[in-house]
């Protein structure tokens, strides 16, 4: 399943999504954990210190090898060099799967090891100082959503996104590449406000979104986020002291994390399982489509000096199945 965390900054986006990645791994579940959010803090909110968070591989500085292995021997596209974010998979195209080892892995993901189980830690990359005022931070982003484009996932298995703060996320097609958007918000009116963002935006293209009540400290907070979201409001999460440990760098383990909100993490858990038969792999794949289409036309045919419309292949859906050329 693939799984998105979304809110307003300072939401605890970060930290919910990595409590969720620690109960799948508790699990047993295999997990792949992206942190495609701007400030780059699941690393260390999964345990680990600055310095081996700093040493991540960036994905957004791997993108050569990423579009290169991806395009595998689809004849629709003619080189790496005119792979954009959007690109989608074609026959011939390789595709990407959570329990294998590849060469998008090898070069991007580390192993992360957690109480009960190890995932894969995948980054776009910290917007540098050499970025300033040369870049725009969804090129680094564009890693990630060429790889949700490739990637085909089964039940049981999670790919779990940190997206970037506020409304942000809306910059590319990437919200649509999710099973379930879970979006964190605090009982106040700024943390409602991304909500209502988010549900207008997602509701023409049929992205399932429940929220997330944190920072919820009695029923006061609980009345108002269910008068402002109602049904949308799923599960809410208070105080923890073992997530102030966590923030001190001193956690215990996992099974300790308080029962309340070890429920809180289950609900999360079968929210996710139960879109699994919801999956229209051909809505899916006609949204990919869109999104680059419109990319194309916009600037990607420009910069890439190639007709990308040309990249589209009709006949191809992506879904469980299909096969990966060697």
């Amino acid at each position: 399943m693939k799984i998105a965390f979304v809110g307003k900054g300072g939401s605890g986006k970060t930290t919910l999504s990595s409590l969720f990645i620690r109960h799948l791994a508790a699990a047993g579940a295999p997990v792949v954990a992206i942190d495609a959010d701007i400030n780059q803090h699941l690393g260390p909110a999964l345990g680990l210190d600055e310095t081996e968070a700093a040493a991540l591989p960036a994905m957004g500085e791997r993108l050569p090898l990423i579009k290169d292995y991806l395009r595998g021997s689809n004849p629709r596209i003619a080189s790496a060099e005119t792979m954009i974010k959007t690109t989608p998979p074609g026959e011939g195209s390789r595709l990407l799967r959570v329990c294998e080892d590849n060469p998008v892995y090898d070069a991007c993901a580390r192993p992360v090891e957690l109480d009960g189980g190890t995932v894969r830690l995948m980054v776009t990359g910290p917007f540098t100082d050499a970025d300033l005022g040369v870049a725009c931070y969804h090129s680094k982003t564009g890693a990630v959503e060429l790889c949700l484009n490739h990637l085909v996932d089964g039940p049981e298995e999670y790919v779990v996104v940190d997206m970037t703060a506020g409304s942000d996320s809306f910059a590319s097609g990437m919200f649509t590449r999710f099973d379930i958007t879970f979006l964190v918000a605090e009982p106040t009116r700024r943390g409602v406000s991304v909500y209502r963002q988010y549900k207008e935006y997602a509701s023409d293209y049929g992205v399932a979104l429940k929220v997330v009540g944190n920072k919820v400290r009695g029923d006061d907070d609980l009345d108002f986020l269910r008068a402002e979201v109602g049904d949308d409001l799923l599960v809410t999460v208070g105080h923890s002291d073992w997530v102030r440990a966590l923030e001190k760098g001193r956690p215990p383990r996992f099974e300790f994390l308080e029962e309340a909100n070890r429920r809180a993490l289950r609900r999360l858990r079968t929210a996710a399982d139960a879109t699994y038969e919801l999956r229209d792999w051909e809505r899916y794949t006609r949204q990919m489509v869109h999104f680059h289409l419109k990319n194309a036309q916009t600037w990607g045919n420009e910069r890439t000096g190639a007709d990308l419309a040309a990249q589209v292949d009709p006949s191809f859906v992506l879904r469980e199945g299909v096969a990966t050329p060697a």
